[in-house]
């Protein structure tokens, strides 16, 4: 190093120390923002090959980016989010089916069970400001109003879910029922909630921009009611008024990227973009030329195989396309890799980690499957909240093999991905060699299963009286 290369360092080091600590943090530890869409496929995001809609900024961020193909969710909304936060299979926390707690009551996503520690929680561990917007859906605000605080949150505007008994809780979209630390829970007259959840992001950004954040946007769009929204207000089929909430979705983000430019964070921000499973059955999308229909709440690749597109233009190669397997149990890992620290070796998880993917130190995950369960409801009984049978049904696979498991812990399936993507011919019975040697991988999985899927980790509490009833189970 030069005399004049060392005084540029003392100086640059100098400037930074007289900005103080947070301006320090900020050149170590990279933002990070995860935005997860509701109820859509593959199929309604133009860079995935939609020919129905039109989806710029999503794009945007796969152009310059990286691309999965091979991303896992689990099938349905509740699975999704309890694997999303604990980096564990439904398997493991309990959330094998869905289960609505504002709706239904009992079986709460518990704060004080260490199982259930959050990747918001470990995040703040690492000097990171946290918050999050848009849609729970597993913990009832009327009972704890600072459940998002418990699990590790600074800061949130969220919708509450359909409270059972609660009337305006049921507007999710226009006029909005939210629920945030400073007013609590109410009703925001005349507005749009992806505006006012997404302003309410903004604003955050705006005041912590100096610091580290971990920013977490499970949108409310496009699950139903199929409402019309502000920019097409006239729409009124069910599936213009689909297509209008998922063009709302891609605005949204625009105006997040939009943010981070103006600020001048966006190279110091990876953007991850993801759904929570497949679209709605009923909606039917179009890719070369086919018809897809949607999946929502199933296990095929229609249901389970998400968007997912990584973006920091700064970190993250861009343009790139990968084949590389992940599913949702990896986002915690990964963010607190990301955040600079580990995982805490008491702290049981499912997920690994694919940050050196992303940064562009690697080329594939060190994953050799994924897995997604989570079917249909849940049921009440006498022991609490669990699967409809003592072990879920799920599917697992790699880069070109998917196997299908039955309740009675069966592979049932068999299906060349590449060659078949609709799993249409099943090859279990098949002689090949090839098709041999990839059941036995995947029966290798399933051995190290679990006869038995965990319950909810929740500690029972006084019933409330919209609380589900055993007598009344789904």
């Amino acid at each position: 190093m030069t005399q004049r290369d060392f005084v540029k360092l003392l100086l640059a080091v100098g400037c930074m120390l007289a900005l103080g600590p947070s301006a320090i943090a900020q050149t170590e530890k990279p933002n990070i923002l995860f935005i997860m869409l509701d109820d859509l496929g593959k199929e309604w995001i133009s860079c995935y090959g939609a020919e129905d809609i039109q989806t710029p900024n999503i794009d945007a961020l796969a152009a310059g980016g990286m691309k999965f193909n091979n991303a896992y969710s689990m099938p349905s909304c509740t699975p999704s989010r309890a694997t999303v936060l604990t980096g564990t299979y439904p398997w493991r926390n309990g959330f094998v089916n869905h289960w609505d707690v504002p709706r239904w009551g009992v079986a709460y996503f518990d704060w004080k069970r260490k199982e259930n520690t959050t990747f918001a929680r470990l995040m703040k561990d690492l000097g990171y400001a946290t918050c999050a917007v848009g849609k729970w859906q597993i913990n009832d605000f009327r009972i704890e109003p600072r459940a998002l605080n418990k699990h590790g949150f600074d800061d949130w505007a969220m919708w509450t879910g359909f409270e059972t008994g609660n009337k305006a809780s049921e507007s999710r979209y226009h006029n909005p029922y939210i629920n945030t630390p400073d007013e609590g829970s109410k009703t925001y007259q005349g507005r749009f909630a992806p505006d006012v959840c997404t302003d309410y992001l903004i604003n955050f950004i705006r005041q912590h921009q100096r610091q580290p954040m971990c920013l977490y946007y499970p949108m409310p769009l496009a699950h139903p009611p199929l409402v019309a929204t502000p920019d097409e207000p006239n729409a009124t089929s069910r599936l213009d008024r689909h297509k209008a909430l998922v063009r709302y979705a891609d605005k949204c983000v625009g105006r997040l990227i939009d943010t981070l430019e103006q600020l001048s964070i966006r190279d110091r921000t990876i953007v991850i973009f993801t759904t929570d499973n497949g679209t709605i059955p009923g909606i039917t999308g179009t890719v070369n030329g086919l018809p897809v229909k949607g999946e929502k709440g199933r296990m095929t690749e229609r249901g389970v195989c998400a968007p997912f597109i990584v973006n920091s233009p700064g970190l993250v190669p861009a343009a790139v396309e990968t084949d590389a397997l992940t599913d949702f149990s990896d986002l915690l890992p990964t963010f607190v890799e990301l955040g600079g620290g580990s995982v805490p070796q008491d702290l049981v998880i499912d997920g690994i980690s694919i940050a050196p993917l992303i940064l562009g130190k690697a080329t594939e995950t060190e994953r050799n499957w994924m897995m997604s369960i989570g079917y249909g409801a849940a049921q009440l009984t006498e022991t609490g909240v669990r699967g409809l049978t003592q072990f879920g049904k799920r599917v697992i696979r790699d880069q070109q093999y998917k196997v299908w498991i039955s309740e009675q812990k069966t592979i049932i399936r068999l299906h060349d991905i590449k060659k078949d993507p609709r799993e249409k011919v099943n090859l279990l019975n098949s002689q090949l060699e090839k098709h041999k040697k990839a059941l036995q991988k995947f029966q290798a999985v399933v051995d190290s299963l679990p006869d038995k899927d965990a319950q909810r980790l929740y500690e029972p509490r006084a019933p409330n009286p919209w609380d589900m009833k055993i007598k009344t189970a789904q």
